[in-house]
């Protein structure tokens, strides 16, 4: 079954080549939503994510919830084992699949069908196996006669579709997505989310990024609010989600997790302790 533990997991990324110009590392801090500091060498270090710990078992659909740049995507690509943590430490269980970048080990020329082969030979499948699986691949997709062409002549929408039924073709005991799933139209929706209601119920763990609150709502119980590479709050998504929007839409002048004390469950003045996907009914605000 899968399982995910990270372990006060920071990460940071060096930027070369920004000292001494104030215009770009504002730039940098605004895209990437980290704090830049100066290291000993001279280079300047964006820590993406500071002092993050999430136990997820089977079972977990869990929401990451901020605004571009809080830390989200390198969170997912942690998980992924794409970045490896600079602080901390992470500790995976079980088959892993990812939908990052819909472009990835696609090939432009190559028609919709060839895709499916090749991309699924990249996702582990042997050619025997994704052959087998193209016809409910392509059914999926609801590409019909595009699936013949090139998908240099598709649109974004048309290669999400395609990438998610291929993607969604494995069996992975751990699933992460990082925006984009809502591309499409109102009858594939609908599709890729009674595909992804089967992948969690076989499955186990669920871990999305997304600003679309219907699919937070629809395929996550828990949720984790984060600002700046830190965890804010964790909880169940229907507190995490009404804290951060009273956040963002409340009073003029409210800052993140106004009203929730830090390091306690709210109401009770009790220590939060590490998160974990066990149903508390409450939601827990991080340590400072």
């Amino acid at each position: 079954m899968g399982r995910i533990v990270l372990d006060r997991v920071t990460v940071d990324i060096p930027i070369f080549d920004a000292g001494g110009r104030s215009l770009k590392n504002e730039v940098l801090r605004s895209v990437t939503g980290g704090k830049l500091k100066a290291h000993d060498s001279g280079v300047k270090i964006v820590r993406a994510l500071h002092d993050v710990s999430l136990t997820l078992n089977h079972g977990a659909r869990l929401g990451l919830i901020g605004h571009n740049g809080a830390g989200k995507s390198t969170l997912l690509r942690v998980m992924a084992g794409i970045y490896e943590p600079t602080g901390g430490s992470v500790t995976i269980e079980g088959e892993i699949a990812s939908l990052f970048n819909i472009g990835f080990g696609m090939d432009a020329d190559a028609t919709g069908w060839d895709n499916i082969i090749i991309r699924g030979m990249m996702l582990g499948h042997s050619r025997r196996e994704i052959a087998a699986l193209a016809p409910e691949i392509g059914a999926l997709s609801g590409l019909g006669e595009f699936l013949d062409v090139p998908i240099r002549t598709y649109s974004t929408g048309m290669k999400t579709r395609l990438a998610f039924a291929i993607s969604s073709s494995i069996k992975p005991e751990i699933l992460l997505i990082d925006e984009g799933i809502g591309t499409g139209d109102a009858g594939f929706l609908k599709q890729a989310q009674d595909r992804l209601h089967s992948f969690i119920g076989s499955a186990g763990v669920l871990v999305i990024a997304t600003h679309s609150l219907q699919l937070l709502r629809t395929w996550c119980t828990e949720g984790v609010w984060l600002e700046h590479g830190k965890p804010i709050l964790q909880g169940p998504i229907e507190e995490v989600l009404s804290a951060y929007n009273t956040s963002r839409h409340g009073s003029a002048g409210a800052k993140p997790g106004a009203g929730l004390k830090p390091g306690a469950r709210p109401g009770t003045g009790k220590p939060a302790g590490k998160p974990e996907n066990k149903p508390s009914g409450k939601a827990k605000t991080a340590k400072p």
